[in-house]
């Protein structure tokens, strides 16, 4: 966490089924699958409804496990929602509601929402090359390999760009050499993601950093700041503005009645496999129920799910020291875990993913 970072979230201005009938006319509907109402918490305000365990018929002897498991494995806040109201909210430590901390890369899903903001207000096109926004010269490839890079290989980690390099953070010319044809490789490229964030600046003349702020973080409530760390621009925020961003992407991209992002088309393919090297990887997005994924490090898939213990549907985002947000549309889920690292040093999934899920499954069923 950063020291001596702390905002209030009561104030965002300052940090910031076709059910065919047959014989039976009113057959019964899987509450799993029902569809309930979504509440959104009001903005610029710090009230936010909940609702308890024992209403949703949760295994309440299964809550204090998840806690003493979340505080012994360095967690700082943890939320859950379920169809938007807080079920839990939990703080561990000297860590408090308006404690910042980093999203890391799990702020990588705050860019992807981002570019597609961009797309549909006309600035850019993901199928548009990067050259177009990055102008050329901005990897020390020729103008041919550089001209077939597009802005969708960014988001997607297939620019094909050289992972070997000594600092794959390193977004200067030098750092981004040639390696593989564009959109024939998958490999976890943090500074060609890096440049998603110039390429969306360049393409509305502006920052992007108040081009996030009016599109995205103040139409939700969000409190936060990007803050330059080296190459990297990583996202600092409370819990709760990590949880709204998760409702906004559990609702598909509207905040109530608001479309935040109206293209379902960008939106749907951002959450679904977006190449055939990873199937676990969307848009920036992890994608949980694959028959196989890769992790960041490495050049080999691995058989099965992602996180074999979380329902198939989630989503996630990830970052560095177990930074994590799931979204499970199926349930109306939507979950938070800001805190330390439990030891694994890795940037996304681990297997502190597989454990926290072996205890919300067994605390929500």
């Amino acid at each position: 966490m950063l020291s001596g970072l702390f905002f209030s979230c009561s104030s965002n201005s300052n940090f910031e089924e076709n059910i065919i009938s047959d014989m039976n006319p009113t057959p019964p509907v899987d509450s799993t699958i029902q569809a309930t109402a979504l509440y959104f918490p009001p903005i610029n305000s710090n009230l936010w409804d909940t609702i308890s365990p024992s209403t949703l018929g949760w295994n309440t002897n299964m809550e204090q496990p998840l806690y003493d498991f979340l505080e012994t494995n360095n967690t700082e806040a943890f939320i859950l929602l379920k169809d938007g109201k807080i079920v839990i909210e939990h703080y561990f430590g000297e860590s408090a509601i308006n404690s910042a901390n980093p999203w890391y890369s799990a702020g990588k899903t705050l860019t992807a929402l981002a570019v597609g903001i961009a797309q549909q207000e006309g600035f850019l096109s993901i199928d548009d090359a990067s050259s177009d926004y990055l102008g050329t010269g901005w990897s020390n490839t020729d103008e041919t390999i550089e001209s077939q890079i597009t802005v969708l290989n960014h988001l997607t980690m297939t620019t094909g760009l050289d992972y070997t390099v000594s600092n794959t953070n390193c977004t200067n010319p030098e750092c981004l050499t040639f390696l593989n044809p564009s959109g024939s490789f998958w490999y976890y490229h943090n500074a060609t993601y890096t440049l998603a964030q110039d390429i969306v600046a360049n393409a509305i003349a502006r920052d992007f950093e108040s081009y996030f702020e009016e599109k995205i973080k103040n139409r939700i409530g969000m409190n936060g700041v990007w803050l330059s760390l080296g190459f990297a621009n990583v996202y600092y925020s409370d819990a709760r503005s990590m949880a709204r961003f998760g409702l906004l992407n559990l609702n598909e991209g509207v905040w109530e009645q608001t479309p935040i992002l109206a293209d379902a088309s960008y939106f749907n393919a951002m959450i679904t496999t977006s190449q055939p090297m990873n199937e676990a990887y969307g848009y920036l997005w992890w994608l949980n129920g694959k028959a196989s994924f890769r992790v960041p490090g490495a050049t080999a898939s691995f058989s099965g799910k992602l996180i074999p213990t979380a329902p198939d549907d989630l989503i996630a985002a990830l970052g560095k020291d177990d930074q994590k947000l799931y979204i499970i549309p199926s349930k109306g889920i939507v979950v938070v875990r800001m805190g330390n690292s439990v030891g694994e040093e890795l940037l996304g999934p681990s297997s502190f993913d597989t454990l926290l899920w072996e205890h919300i499954s067994a605390f929500i069923n």
